[in-house]
């Protein structure tokens, strides 16, 4: 996650603004697999939304994603949350996306970066506090993990 983070950051039409805590969450979906970890990441980019999602998609395959399962384990999965205040819904990309206000492993990491964001008529920090959250830790307590983490060459 940080090495994605740090290829954004040094990208010239892409700047990671902040960084959320890194969360270590249990599976959710398919649950017998290992803990994942997750953050959000506010970015300041040029690129048109379906660039930005195919840039992340290359990012994970950079990284060895390989998508066997649905929900199963993986090396990085990068979303697109939300682009500036767009509402699209093609079949590459659906803006917002339509299940992160389900999922407190999404919620809670965006709450501590924009926490009053307005998702369909209520804030960030609202939908985090009605979530089930049991079982997922603070990893890193902030935002700066991303950067302090050396990358192997």
């Amino acid at each position: 996650m940080a090495r994605a983070l740090q290829a954004l950051d040094a990208r010239k039409d892409c700047r990671v603004i902040t960084v959320s805590r890194l969360y270590l969450t249990p599976p959710w979906g398919k649950t017998d697999q290992a803990d994942f970890f997750n953050c959000c990441a506010l970015i300041e980019t040029e690129l048109h939304p379906e660039d930005l999602l195919d840039l992340c998609l290359a990012l994970e395959r950079e990284m060895k994603r390989v998508r066997i399962e649905r929900w199963g384990p993986r090396t990085l999965d990068i979303d697109i949350l939300t682009y500036g205040d767009i509402e699209q819904k093609t079949q590459a990309l659906e803006l917002p996306h339509p299940r992160m206000t389900e999922r407190a492993f999404v919620m809670l990491p965006l709450a501590d970066i924009a926490p009053h964001l307005m998702i369909n008529g209520r804030m960030a920090q609202s939908w985090a506090g009605s979530l089930n959250s049991t079982g997922m830790r603070i990893a890193k307590p902030d935002g700066l993990w991303w950067r302090q983490v050396a990358t192997a060459g």
